[in-house]
């Protein structure tokens, strides 16, 4: 008499998985399809070239950064408003950490982390400690961190070679890193302007042909936190903290050290994201040059759904938006396209799945931004300009409706609070 087991790989969370990352591909296949469109149709090569890309990877890494460590923050119920003065930190710990340790910009990143760590330090003993409101303490480690940075900027870079009052210029970058024979193939077939294969050629381009090693790094960040944060039994404590403190405090939780733990991961991986800026984004450090990422990176964790997936594709989306407006008007009119044609496909979908009053609400604004699309040849210039905060604004509105944030997220705790 013999018996059969069903192997691990046939049951129904596996095979949920498995529909899972299948819908992801099918999904990343038919957004660069969709592109592809768009740059035939309106002729429009840039929207897609090496060049665009490579800078929307630029643009994506500290956002993507702000928005990571929002993650880790708010999937222990604390929010984190302060990630832009936690950014601006990083911005001047890079420069000073850099410069003073003989132009060493690993040197610089670590500096970045240790100075938004203080952020978070901050953050977590205002709202962990002595609860205070987590919004207020946010506005205040905000305004904090833009006070210090100019003043610890006129204090330090005044008299430096390259330096100032408000900026300190002539820093050394991470090491860019190109990929030999992979690099040039794939340059190759993206000016061959066809159809799909040569948009997925650019996109290779730009991550095997000088790309700085801190954007691996970050990417590689984002997935140790995916792996730390859903597959680790301290992730598991950590997102309990989140969702209902008493009941993980009843099971021998220390919830206000994982919040601590959080909220300080959460503020170095913002000043890395500042750090960027300094190091890798532009030539040197300037005060205030983080521009409101930090808010942006935030607005990607909500459309993200609190899931390092989706923080990864808001990310990309607010980066991709800003990169191109940098590079060439009449693509920020291509733009209006491929954002009608992709909100009437989310309209068929949400029609498909029945849910109505969705559908229409992107329908409607699908074919609005389509007729403005045809009746017009380019987009006003203070516009073009605003491109990547009407994204973000956009996007929040439109995904409202699927959002779920952690139940706990914000609400105030005291140890012993579970009775």
């Amino acid at each position: 008499m013999s018996t059969t087991t069903k192997s691990p790989s046939s049951s129904p969370l596996s095979r949920v998985k498995s529909a899972a990352r299948a819908n992801w591909l099918f999904i990343s296949l038919g957004a660069i399809a969709i592109v592809s469109l768009v740059r035939i149709v309106t002729d429009t090569n840039d929207l897609t070239s090496t060049g665009t890309i490579r800078a929307a990877i630029i643009a994506t890494c500290p956002i993507l950064m702000a928005g990571l460590g929002g993650l880790w923050a708010e999937r222990s119920g604390v929010v984190n408003i302060g990630l832009e003065g936690q950014m601006i930190l990083g911005t001047w710990g890079a420069a000073y950490f850099t410069y003073h340790s003989g132009n060493n910009p690993w040197v610089g990143v670590l500096g970045a982390a240790l100075l938004g760590m203080i952020g978070g330090l901050l953050h977590a003993v205002a709202t962990v400690t002595f609860g205070v409101d987590h919004i207020v303490s946010g506005v205040a480690i905000n305004l904090i961190g833009l006070g210090a940075t100019t003043y610890l900027a006129e204090a330090t870079f005044s008299d430096l070679p390259g330096g100032g009052p408000r900026q300190l210029i002539g820093l050394d970058s991470p090491t860019q890193i190109t990929i030999p024979g992979i690099s040039d193939a794939a340059s190759n077939l993206a000016d061959k302007n066809w159809f799909f294969v040569s948009d997925v050629g650019s996109l290779i381009a730009a991550l095997t042909t000088k790309i700085s090693s801190l954007s691996l790094v970050i990417f590689a960040l984002v997935a140790l936190s995916a792996w730390i944060l859903w597959k680790t039994s301290f992730g598991l404590r950590l997102r309990s903290c989140g969702e209902n403190p008493q009941a993980a405090e009843t099971l021998g939780v220390n919830v206000s050290l994982y919040k601590y733990v959080a909220v300080l991961i959460s503020g170095a991986l913002a000043g890395i994201g500042g750090g960027f800026l300094a190091l890798v984004s532009s030539s040197g450090f300037n005060t205030g040059q983080t521009g409101g990422r930090g808010y942006i990176g935030l607005a990607a964790m909500i459309f993200g759904n609190w899931r390092p997936g989706g923080l990864l594709l808001g990310a990309v989306t607010f980066g991709y938006t800003d990169a191109l407006r940098l590079r060439d008007a009449h693509a920020v009119h291509s733009l209006l396209l491929l954002v009608a044609l992709g909100l009437l496909a989310l309209a068929v979908l949400r029609l498909v799945r029945r849910q109505i009053g969705g559908a229409i609400t992107m329908g409607v604004a699908g074919a609005a931004i389509l007729a403005w699309f045809l009746l017009t040849d380019s987009v006003p210039r203070d516009f073009t300009s605003m491109t990547p905060y009407v994204t973000t604004l956009f996007v929040l509105a439109l995904g409202t409706q699927r959002l779920r944030m952690p139940a706990a997220d914000g609400k105030p705790y005291r140890k012993g609070s579970a009775g």
